[in-house]
């Protein structure tokens, strides 16, 4: 089983990759089929950031941390960088068989991938193609570390 989460989260991880070049595509998104489907429009959105503006620290010290340009970079992590991190902390601890952690990284990943799903169908009202296929691994992903969990305690 934690080979199977392991791939499961290399595909997620590779998925993640092709979110992050999409961010940072300056020319137009091959992946842009209609109105609807559009992960330019997704990627490039505010959501698209952690950070940033959206900030949970202090209103003062965020505006004093945006005033100087490299701060400002370090408060704005693209969604699909932490997707990457996450995807390789998933594999890893599914491989050292750390059953509980899997499932607590999937399970908060499961609910971020929803709140982010949530804003692409009632706010951007578009959806990424990578976005969904991300959603999708990481559900499959979440029911293989539950499997994992269950078998480990057999």
């Amino acid at each position: 089983m934690r080979y199977l989460v392991a791939l499961l989260a290399f595909a997620g991880l590779v998925v993640s990759c092709f979110a992050l070049r999409e961010h940072y595509r300056t020319e137009p998104a091959p992946c842009s089929i209609d109105d609807r489907w559009d992960c330019g429009a997704v990627n490039h959105s505010p959501f698209a950031k952690a950070g940033g503006e959206i900030s949970l620290i202090s209103p003062g010290l965020y505006d004093f941390m945006t005033a100087h340009s490299q701060c400002a970079k370090i408060l704005s992590i693209p969604v699909a960088a932490i997707g990457i991190a996450g995807y390789a902390a998933i594999a890893a601890l599914a491989l050292a068989r750390r059953w509980w952690l899997v499932l607590l990284f999937t399970t908060v990943a499961v609910g971020f991938s929803a709140y982010l799903t949530y804003i692409e169908a009632r706010i951007l009202e578009a959806y990424c193609i990578w976005c969904v296929t991300s959603a999708g691994i990481i559900a499959l992903t979440e029911i293989a570390a539950i499997v994992g969990l269950v078998r480990s305690r057999r």
